[in-house]
C-alpha cells in the first residue's frame, strides 16, 4: 500500500461515512477546511480517542456530524464556552473548535474574547465564508464593506470582524489566515497548531459561491478560488493594517502569531488549587 493510500485510508476513518453525502452545496469550501484538518490530525498521529470537536450552529457546524470522533452539536454561538468545559473535564483531550464566522463572532463573539483572553488550551478553526450561508444569505460580522448580501442589497456598510488582530490583540499564542487554495499551508498550519498550548486560532477564507459568490460576481466556486489565488499575499509580519480584509480587495494570509511558553488559564488555574492545598 502506498503512503498516500494509506494517509486516504486514515482519513476515511476519522469520517462518519455512512453520514455521506454530506449536505453542503457544490463547490463549498468547508469540506476542504475538513479535509485538512483530518489530513494534520492523521500526520500528528493523535489517537481519536483523545480528539474532541465542538461545532456550533450554521454551515459549518455541520462538520461535528460527520467527524468519527467524539464531537458536539452546540447551540448558536456557544460552540467556545463549552470546548472550555470539556478541556476542563479532559484536560488530556485535544479540543478542537470548528465552527463558522457568524456563530463564532456575532453571537458567539463574547465567548470568543473571553476565552482568547483567557488563554484557554483550545484550537478554533474558523470557517469565514463572509455570510451568514444556511439562514439566507445575511450580511454577517466578517462581510466585507460594500458587499452585497440579501440584507444589504445596496451594499454593506459595517466594517469586518479583523479576526487574526482581534485574536492577537487579546493575547493569542497563535493566530493564522489561510484561504481554501492554500491547502498545504492551511494543513501545515493546523498541524503546527495542534502542537502548540493555548488559545490557537486559525481563520479560513472559504468559497460560498451559492450565497455570496453569486451576489458579489463571483458565480461559481472556481472564479472564487481564482480570485484567493491571484489576490492572496503571503505576508507572516503583516500589520494590523495589512490583515484587514476589503471588499474584493487583496488577503493577506500567513502565521501571524507563533508563541510558546504563555501559561494557559487551565495551568494557572490547577497551579491555584495546588498552592491552596499546601
Amino acid at each position: 500500500m502506498s503512503m498516500m493510500e494509506d494517509i486516504r485510508l486514515k482519513v476515511e476513518s476519522l469520517l462518519r461515512t455512512e453520514r455521506l453525502p454530506h449536505v453542503w452545496c457544490s463547490g463549498c469550501g468547508i469540506g476542504i477546511t475538513l479535509n485538512a484538518f483530518l489530513r494534520a490530525v492523521v500526520r500528528a498521529n493523535i489517537d481519536p480517542n483523545q480528539l474532541a470537536v465542538v461545532s456550533g450552529i450554521g454551515c459549518t457546524g455541520r462538520a461535528a456530524g460527520y467527524v468519527n470522533v467524539d464531537s458536539f452539536h452546540t447551540t448558536h454561538g456557544r460552540a467556545i464556552p463549552f470546548a472550555v468545559g470539556l478541556k476542563f473535564a479532559r484536560p488530556d483531550m485535544h479540543v478542537v473548535v470548528f465552527s463558522g464566522d457568524g456563530d463564532l463572532f456575532a453571537i458567539g463573539g463574547n465567548h470568543f474574547v473571553n476565552a482568547a483572553r483567557r488563554n484557554h488550551d483550545i484550537l478554533v478553526i474558523a470557517v469565514n465564508n463572509f455570510i451568514y450561508g444556511m439562514t439566507g444569505g445575511q450580511h454577517g460580522p466578517t462581510t466585507p464593506t460594500g458587499a452585497f448580501t440579501t440584507t444589504t442589497p445596496y451594499g454593506n456598510p459595517d466594517r469586518p470582524f479583523n479576526i487574526p488582530h482581534l485574536a492577537i490583540s487579546l493575547g493569542a499564542p497563535y493566530a493564522a489566515r489561510w484561504t481554501t487554495h492554500h491547502l498545504m499551508q492551511l494543513q501545515n498550519s493546523i498541524y503546527t497548531a495542534l502542537h502548540r498550548k493555548g488559545f490557537r486560532v486559525i481563520e479560513v477564507i472559504s468559497q460560498c459561491p451559492t450565497v455570496y459568490g453569486r451576489r458579489n460576481s463571483m458565480r461559481d466556486p472556481l472564479t472564487m478560488m481564482e480570485y484567493f489565488k491571484k489576490n492572496s499575499i503571503i505576508k507572516h509580519d503583516a500589520t494590523f493594517e495589512e490583515m484587514e480584509l476589503t471588499y474584493n480587495g487583496k488577503i493577506v494570509v500567513g502565521v501571524f502569531r507563533d508563541v510558546q511558553g504563555i501559561p494557559t488559564y487551565e495551568e494557572r488555574y490547577e497551579d491555584i488549587i495546588r498552592r491552596a492545598k499546601k
